[in-house]
Order: structure tokens, then sequence, then C-alpha cells
């Protein structure tokens, strides 16, 4: 049976046979999710098979209790949500067509589950693999934009014939070298040339590289699909520095009707911690990344409650 690429969920996989089958099907080529009663010892076992090149996620269970494993499956699919955008690590991650084949693949999975679960747009980083930022001569640049235009074209056919929409964040230098501006965001869409093809806009990641955020929106205009509104540190927003109201008021001028969602992280899930380099508590309350952005949220663009 191929399994390269599947995901497996193994339980008491923290040691003795569980560990032994979590090892040899993330060596067969399956992502693996590592579940154990022992959460130390389970994230311990995850580390070591890290080397595999493979998502392995541990995640803490009583398989004795239904709830337990309710937030089990629940933390998984939380990461898998990080994960759509992974690509095989490597110096050439556009280039060997079983990588990119594979990701086109994953792509094409997720818009399908999209459409048993009613969600309208696939939103992130669905052109490049999250982590991956080096510099690269110009030619290999334009070989790589290339690519990414030709497979995002395959992916975007794929969600307008189920009713779809795929939305592009363009996120911080830290966090990729292919798309860091609303610009070039806008530039990629134009590639593609696919109706059904928008930007995603992230206030955390255009703090860093917009010279002005208000700016950058009014710019997307009728191409803006989707919204992250994130406080300045990735905590709550409208408890930070970054200046709300222009941003508010530029939404309503391009008559933006999509969704507004803040993005925030804690160190509770280490495998998104770890992604988005959360090594603290952002917030001492946790709940307050909702409970006060919410409320945040709709002061500032005038909801009642």
């Amino acid at each position: 049976m191929e399994i390269s690429g599947k995901t497996a969920i193994v339980t008491g996989a923290a040691s003795g046979i569980g560990l032994c089958i979590a090892t040899s099907l993330a060596e067969a080529g399956a992502n693996v999710v590592m579940a154990d009663i022992e959460k130390v010892a389970v994230e311990q076992a995850a580390h070591r098979l890290s080397g595999t090149n493979k998502q392995v996620l541990p995640v803490r269970v009583d398989v004795t209790q239904e709830q337990s494993v309710i937030d089990a499956l629940a933390d998984y699919f939380k990461a898998e949500a990080a994960y759509l955008a992974a690509l095989p690590k490597g110096p050439n991650n556009y280039h060997p067509f079983r990588h990119t084949q594979a990701a086109i693949d994953r792509r094409n999975y997720v818009i399908d589950r999209m459409v048993e679960l009613d969600a309208r747009t696939l939103t992130g980083v669905v052109y490049s693999l999250v982590g991956r930022a080096d510099a690269v001569p110009a030619p290999e640049r334009r070989r790589q934009w290339r690519t990414v235009v030709r497979n995002l074209r395959e992916v975007a056919r794929h969600a307008e014939d189920r009713g779809r929409r795929v939305a592009l964040e363009p996120v911080n230098r830290f966090e990729t070298d292919f798309l860091n501006t609303c610009d070039q965001g806008l530039a990629l869409i134009k590639a593609v040339g696919a109706r059904n093809v928008k930007l995603h806009l992230d206030t955390f990641h255009m703090n860093i590289e917009e010279k002005n955020q208000a700016a950058a929106i009014l710019k997307a205009g009728k191409h803006l699909g989707h919204f992250h509104a994130c406080g300045s540190d990735r905590g709550t927003p409208g408890g930070d520095h970054i200046d709300w109201k222009p941003i508010v008021n530029a939404l309503r001028k391009i008559k933006y009707k999509g969704d507004v969602v803040i993005e925030s992280f804690t160190t509770d899930v280490k495998v998104i911690a770890r992604a988005a380099a959360i090594w603290r508590k952002i917030e001492q309350n946790r709940n307050d990344i909702a409970v006060k952005g919410l409320a945040n949220l709709r002061r500032l663009f005038g909801k009642k409650k």
C-alpha cells in the first residue's frame, strides 16, 4: 500500500510499539500524528522524528475520554491548516516535478474538503513553503515565478470548478523570500490571470513590509479576498501600536465585505508555535486575544454586539 503523503494517527506513540509504528510510517513517507497520554514524552519522541522531513505532530490524548480525543483532533486540524503551504525542504523547492506536483495535489485535496465544509476561500501562503527565505539570482527568481504561476493556474482551475476561491497572502521577509508586499501579490494575481484568485492581507506582516498599510489596502481594492486583523506582536488587535483607524477607513473605502479574522497563536500547540516563532506568551491571558480583540474590532468598525 502506498502511504507516502498520507496522514496516520498513532496512539501510544511516545514509546514501545506505538513509537516503532510511528517511526516506520514517517520513514515510509507518511505524515504522522503522534498521540499519547504523556505530553512531554510524545513531544520528545516527535522531535527525534522531525528529521524525516515529514510533518510529525505530537498531541496529548487520553483515548479513554471522548473529549480528549476531540480536542486532539482539533489540534491536528489547526496544525494542518498551518501546513497547507508546505513543500519539501531543500535547495530546489520550486523545481522538482515530484515536489511541485505534490504541492498541487495537496492544495486540490484541501479544496475538495472545503466543498464538504462549505468553506469559500483557501487562504494563506499557498504558493511556497513557510520559512523558505533565501536570496536567489534574478534568473532563478524568474524561473521560480513562472513555475508558481503555472502551478497556481492549475490550482485555481480546480478551485473554480468547485466554486471556491484562492487568496494569496504576502508574508514578512523572515517567513518567505517570494511574496512580501501587496504590490508583489497583485503582480502574481495578474500573472495567474484567474478571476477566483484574490489577495489576502495581514496587518502583522504589513506592519513589517508596507510603508503604509492603508495605502496597500486601497491599492488591493477589488482584489482583496481575505483580511487578518492582528496585533503588531501577533497578539490582541487594538492593544498594540498599529494605527487602526486608517486601516478601517481603507477597508470601508474599497467596500470590503469579506471576513476580518484575528489570527494569533499560543504556545500550547507546539508545531504551530514553532512555525510562527512564538517563544513566549503573547498575552498573559490567552482568551484576551479573542475577547478583547473582538471588542476592539467592534469598536473600531462601529459594530454592535
